[in-house]
């Protein structure tokens, strides 16, 4: 026994060891994409991010930014090994996991194990662990300063703890394992929820062990005595008890007039107490049930005491202060997640649905004078009879969501779908391609990493794919091995030991396809979203590894000798995960890469000193967060995130100084964009002003709720419109020639006044903020946008704004034609140059996924705008170095050529480089060539429409440089595949 209790510790420290060699070297070295810029920028100085937080991760990230010793560029690569080693420690936990699963299917005591049960045992948890590890999903999470390698940790270990405490006779040291338990699952609270989804599983633990003869009631009992307890902990202790202080807070303040805060404190104390009280007596009673309950309560509510950290660390207001959670109010709204919105589960509308009516909903409160006052209320939107439905899947009107809900469904315009076309969509797109895909992607192989790529079957081949497909490092194909593993552990369990297959069964269905079903996914989202399953996948890894005992039953009665058959069997299926890991590593070794920081600092250095610099989403954003925050690089630059900016705290934030950035010049006050006050200004054309209206007078009328541009709402409220779709704005010559930004060729241009078309549409708050700080300005800072903006942000003044890298800035004078703005060389030049940064973008052996080609697009059009406009300019000799440097910066061999490539064959040819834009030609047009074959026997591969604008691109540029041989060749591909695309 003590034999293999020691080698069953061995095991699992050896996949521990192998997991940890395997991330570390992997392991992204600086601030990636997506989340991972903020999560950084907040761990290393404790600040605040998106709602609902993670202060346990940031601590611990805090903890480890130390071990960079003050090296600020080796932050990041500091707070990833978080993620290490939290993924590390899953995958240990893992393997005995799946050991005590498998113990339990052997059937006998240890005492009795042979040679061959202990080889067994030990290959299937090595074999399971190690294929969990070199799954995509989860090698991808735990390689950056994500949430979900931490989160997949306290899973790991609350079932780990849970199959340990079911083997625990005493009940005094089982009890102790139950509360250990509780506090693992308060502190994963202040990780991720996912760890919640687990308690009624779990409940089935406690229930089997506790119930000599187990019946089917009994177990649905003990099944919803865990979904209470998730109920309580999701609804009753994370939101509810900051719900339950913010009443008792009001109580203190509205009616007895104590000061604020005073309630919260009050309530705090009291449950506290409470809790201590009722440990204490029903201690003393020798209540053993309800004395661990409340042991387990009060560790739960220890580990989710990390939310502390939020409290704290929002009353000092740092840079970055999401939500401002700093108070009862805004905390609850915090922990609710209030600014994503809700989406309906149960009963609700349907995408063609309009609201007919509105009533008032939850209150609205605010602190005002020394109370705390409602002042407005959530709407609750009515519908006619029929435009609602039960368990509505077919949900979203947002932004495009409805064109691709008739795609995919069949639908016409204005027909409304039916409850079959609810649950097909939940079938085809929910569960097949939102969750079943990105399981078979992770046990069966991956297409590519393009976004929407399907999976791969053993049959599956690379006769006919395209060469960059065949060559896209993602593209990894399993035979089906790790899924045929998957499923004998499955049936042997079942028919082994039904009671543990029911408990993993629960857990695979509530960390996948239950959570699919909450999260009620809408027709497209802004990337893959497989890391939310990730809790699924590691449960169908522990079928993985006891289906080397299922194969290894099948083989009995041909092979004989137990120790060689399950030697054998072991040894071979350990090449499973082996082959995972051999075929993955090109696609998840993030080493040498550092392309997000990069495009972060050169958006920076493409803007004036003390600049307003106007971004997008996430990845426009928070890599500039962790830059200025970390690195402390440009931090006279106001980063302002148009996502955000509809947001009341977000704006009294751009309204303060931060670094070396001053407030931003924002007129408005806190009344005119609080919660809820002018979200949306409707556009309603007032015929005595169809010639236009001054910005800053519409700004002003907008700041004193002037009823000049107020109309009445079906409720009875006034809001305030947008009265013309033209506006003008003043020039100050004298401001404008003092910032002295306008080149000399310009500035004989600029008239005394700007005015432009805004357009016959509504306005939304981030787009009043903007012309708010366009019109209060007054050209004292340079305003610039981020030329990966949606056209919608650049609020129709592009011919206005000068190009000077990778973002526009605004200027007092138009060049007529230039709808996507004019572009300074000079500028430009030197931004591009001599102030960017372009680290081993051309070094083939490190890996670009399609997020991180998105940007390269950015660098590459950057280029192909500056090369045109020295064109243009005659300075041949200068755009020659600039199409040369971007070839040499970003070569084909390390990032494709892609959709904007295509212009440099006509530049090439125009500078006396013939034989390389035809070098050029020629490969881009044999891969579009092939690309659209492909596409035309069923399968799918990049864009067609990109593939045939590259093709007409050359054409043309052949056709202008008189290469008549080389355009008839490229004009009979682009024949041969235009009639089938169109």
């Amino acid at each position: 026994m003590q034999s293999f209790k020691r080698l069953n510790t061995l095991t699992g420290w050896f996949t521990f060891v192998v997991a940890l060699i395997t991330f570390a070297m992997t392991v992204e070295r600086t601030a990636s994409f997506w989340d991972c810029g903020e999560f950084i920028a907040c761990a290393f100085k404790l600040q605040v991010p998106h709602p609902p937080g993670a202060p346990f991760f940031l601590l611990t990230g805090r903890l480890f930014s130390m071990l960079s010793l003050g090296d600020l560029t080796n932050v990041a690569y500091w707070i990833n090994m978080v993620s290490v080693m939290a993924s590390a420690a899953t995958i240990l936990f893992l393997c005995w996991t799946i050991t005590m699963l498998a113990q339990k299917l052997l059937g006998k005591p240890e005492s009795e194990y042979t040679t061959a049960d202990t080889l067994l045992v030990l290959g299937s948890g090595a074999v399971g662990a190690l294929a969990y590890t070199f799954s995509d999903t989860f090698w991808y999470s735990a390689v950056e300063a994500e949430v979900y390698g931490t989160s997949s940790f306290f899973t790991a270990i609350v079932v780990w703890a849970a199959f340990r405490w079911e083997r625990v006779e005493d009940p005094a040291a089982a009890n102790r394992w139950l509360i250990f338990i509780a506090y693992l699952t308060g502190l994963s609270i202040g990780v991720h929820l996912l760890n919640l989804v687990t308690l009624p599983a779990l409940a089935l633990i406690y229930y089997f062990k506790k119930t000599a003869k187990p019946t089917f009631w009994g177990g649905t009992a003990a099944f919803a005595v865990g979904m209470v307890v998730l109920g309580i902990i999701n609804s009753g202790i994370i939101p509810g008890l900051p719900g339950m202080a913010f009443f008792v807070e009001r109580f203190f303040v509205n009616t007895l007039g104590l000061p604020f805060n005073s309630g919260t404190i009050a309530f705090t104390v009291i449950f506290i107490g409470a809790v201590v009280y009722g440990i204490i007596w029903s201690a003393r009673q020798k209540r053993v049930m309800l004395n661990t309950s409340l042991l387990a309560l009060a560790f739960v509510l220890i580990g989710y005491a990390s939310y502390m950290q939020v409290l704290v660390r929002a009353d000092f207001n740092p840079p970055i202060n999401e939500n401002d959670p700093s108070d009862a109010l805004n905390f609850l709204s915090y922990l609710r997640r209030e600014q994503y919105g809700s989406r309906s589960l149960l009963y609700g509308p349907v995408f063609t649905s309009r609201p007919i009516d509105s009533k008032k909903g939850a209150p609205v409160w605010k602190k005002e004078g020394s109370k705390y006052v409602i002042f407005d209320y959530q709407p609750e939107y009515v519908y006619a009879p029929g435009d609602e439905m039960l368990f509505p899947r077919v949900y979203s009107s947002q932004q495009n969501h409805p064109q691709l809900y008739r795609q995919m469904l069949g639908l016409a315009e204005g027909q409304k779908p039916t409850m079959g076309d609810n649950i097909k969509f939940l079938f085809d797109y929910q569960l097949g391609h939102m969750w079943w895909r990105y399981l078979m992607w992770n046990f069966t192989g991956r297409e590519s990493d393009e976004e929407g790529a399907g999976y791969l079957l053993p049959w599956s081949s690379n006769a006919g794919a395209p060469d960059l497909l065949v060559a896209n490092k993602a593209r990894d194909n399993f035979y089906m091995l790790p899924f045929l593993l998957g499923l004998f552990g499955i049936v042997f369990q079942y028919f082994r030991r039904r009671r543990d297959f029911l408990i993993v069964l629960l857990l695979f269905v509530f960390t996948g396809i239950a959570l699919q079903v909450f999260l009620n996914s809408p027709p497209s989202e802004p990337r893959e979203r497989d890391y939310i399953y990730v809790g699924s996948f590691y449960f169908f890894a522990i079928w993985l590894g006891l289906g080397v005992m299922g194969i290894a039953e099948g083989l009995r009665q041909y092979v004989k000798a137990d120790v060689m058959r399950n030697g054998l069997v072991a040894g071979l299926c350990l090449l499973v995960p082996l082959m995972m890991g051999a075929k993955s590593w090109d696609n998840h070794d993030r080493n040498k890469r550092y392309q997000s920081v990069d495009f972060a600092k050169n958006l920076l250095n493409s803007c004036a000193p003390n600049a307003i610099l106007f971004t997008g989403g996430d990845n426009d954003t928070f890599p500039l967060w962790y830059v200025q925050e970390v690195e402390g690089f440009r931090r006279d630059v106001r980063v302002c995130n148009l996502s955000l900016l509809g947001t009341e705290w977000y704006i009294q934030q751009m309204k303060r100084k931060t670094y070396e950035s001053d407030a931003l010049p924002i007129s408005l006050t806190f009344d005119n964009f609080n919660k809820g006050k002018n979200d949306v200004i409707p556009f309603y054309e007032v015929p005595g002003v169809k010639n236009g209206i001054d910005l800053k007078q519409y700004i002003s009328l907008v700041q004193t709720n002037s009823p000049a541009i107020q109309v009445p709402l079906s409720t009875g409220d006034m809001t305030s419109v947008l009265p013309s779709s033209v506006l003008f704005l003043p020039i100050d010559k004298s401001a404008v020639e003092k910032a002295n930004f306008v080149p000399g060729l310009l500035k004989p241009m600029i008239g005394d006044t700007l005015q432009w078309t805004i357009g016959k549409k509504d306005l939304y708050k981030p787009d009043l903020i903007m012309l708010d700080m366009i019109a209060t300005n007054n050209w004292k800072r340079p305003i610039y946008f981020s030329s990966t903006l949606a056209n919608d942000n650049y609020l129709n003044l592009k011919d206005h704004m000068q190009l000077e890298g990778y973002a526009y800035r605004l200027m007092p004078v138009g060049v007529p034609g230039a709808s996507d703005g004019y572009v300074n060389s000079d500028i430009m030049y030197t931004n591009m140059m001599k102030k960017s940064y372009f680290r081993e973008f051309d070094n083939p052996n490190v890996y670009y996924d399609e997020t991180y080609r998105t940007p390269i697009v950015s660098a590459r059009i950057a280029f192909f705008r500056l090369a045109d406009q020295l064109l243009r300019e005659g300075k041949r000799d200068k755009a020659l170095e600039v199409i040369n440097y971007s070839l040499k910066t970003i070569p084909d061999k390390s990032i494709p050529y892609d959709q904007i490539s295509s212009n440099y064959v006509r530049f090439l040819f125009e500078l006396g480089e013939p034989k390389r834009a035809l070098e050029i030609a020629d490969t881009m047009a044999m891969r579009a060539d092939q690309a659209l074959t492909y596409d035309k026997s069923g399968h799918q591969f990049g864009s067609p429409n990109s593939d045939l604008y590259t093709l007409q691109t050359i054409i043309e540029a052949c056709k202008e440089a008189k290469q008549t041989a080389a355009a008839s060749k490229y004009e009979a591909i682009f024949q041969k595949h235009i009639n089938a695309f169109g």
